[in-house]
């Protein structure tokens, strides 16, 4: 199984980096299908998702969006294009990679 690993730093804070997890999660479900659930921690929250053919985990500390992802036979295929969409996404939700 192909798998996907992208990982940020931000200056959000934890505060502000559960809103934008909450902000992706609502895109998630919303536009792609995903079926979330959230782990929350004192250091970190883990975010796990899944639909069919992608399952992962997105974990969100003061500092870091780490997002995992496992990619079924089928969209392993796409597996570039999925990157770059999730980069962009995030782009837009953070800002550019400096």
């Amino acid at each position: 199984m192909p798998e996907l690993k992208i990982e940020r730093e931000h200056t959000l804070g934890m505060d502000g980096a559960r809103m934008l997890a909450q902000r992706w999660r609502e895109q998630a479900e919303q536009d792609w299908g995903m079926t979330c659930t959230s782990e929350p921690g004192e250091t970190a929250d883990r975010m796990r998702f899944e639909r069919s053919g992608v399952s992962g985990a997105l974990t969100v500390t003061d500092v870091r969006f780490d997002l995992h992802i496992k990619l079924g036979f089928l969209l392993g295929a796409y597996s570039g294009k999925i990157a770059e969409k999730i980069n962009a996404n995030l782009d837009e939700l953070l800002g550019p990679v400096a």
